[in-house]
C-alpha cells in the first residue's frame, strides 16, 4: 500500500494563499486607496482590521500548532518507508524512515489535545536493542488514510512487541 497526503497539503497552501490575498486586498482597498468607507458593515476600520488579522493568524497558526506534516507511506516492498516534513508556513527538514519488515518491532499511537494532535512512533529492532524513531504526526491525514496506515502497521507488528508498546 502506498499513499501520500499531498492533496491535503495543497488545499492548505491554497487556503493560506487565498487568506493572504484577501487580507492584503483589504489593506490596500481600506488604507492605501481609501475605497472602503467606514463604518463598513457597522464596524470601525480598527475592529474590522483586527477581525481579519485574527482570522488570518488562525489560518496560519492552526496547522503549526497541530503539527501538520506531509506524509508519504509505503509498505509495498520488503521495507516500510515513511517520508515526511512539516507543512506550515515555515517548512521543516525532510525526514525519511526506512525499516525492513523483518526488523519492524512495532509502533505506538499517541493522541494529545482532545485527539486533535495524533502521532505514530515507530520501533526498529536492531542487534543492539530496539530503536525508537521521532514521532510522525498523522493529524493531517483523512480518517480513511489514517485507518489504512494504522491497519497496515498493525498487520506488520509482531504481536508480542505490540502488547509491550501499548
Amino acid at each position: 500500500m502506498t499513499f501520500d497526503n499531498s492533496r491535503t497539503i495543497i488545499r492548505g497552501r491554497i487556503r493560506l494563499f487565498t487568506a493572504t490575498v484577501i487580507l492584503l486586498g483589504y489593506m490596500v482597498l481600506a488604507y492605501v486607496a481609501g475605497i472602503i468607507r467606514f463604518p463598513f458593515l457597522g464596524l470601525s476600520d480598527t475592529l474590522l482590521t483586527l477581525i481579519l488579522v485574527g482570522i488570518y493568524l488562525l489560518i496560519v497558526i492552526y496547522p503549526m500548532v497541530l503539527n501538520y506534516q506531509y506524509i508519504s507511506f509505503s509498505d509495498d516492498e520488503d521495507k516500510i518507508v515513511f517520508r515526511y516534513f512539516f507543512s506550515g508556513i515555515i517548512g521543516g527538514k525532510k525526514n525519511s524512515v526506512e525499516i525492513k519488515k523483518s526488523d519492524f518491532a512495532g509502533y505506538r499511537r499517541d493522541k494529545k489535545l482532545f485527539g486533535l494532535i495524533q502521532s505514530v512512533t515507530l520501533y526498529h529492532q536492531l542487534p543492539q536493542g530496539v530503536a525508537k524513531y521521532p514521532p510522525v504526526f498523522i493529524s493531517n491525514l483523512s480518517d480513511k488514510e489514517r485507518g489504512r496506515l494504522l491497519n497496515s502497521l498493525y498487520a506488520l507488528t509482531p504481536h508480542d512487541a505490540e502488547e509491550a508498546k501499548q
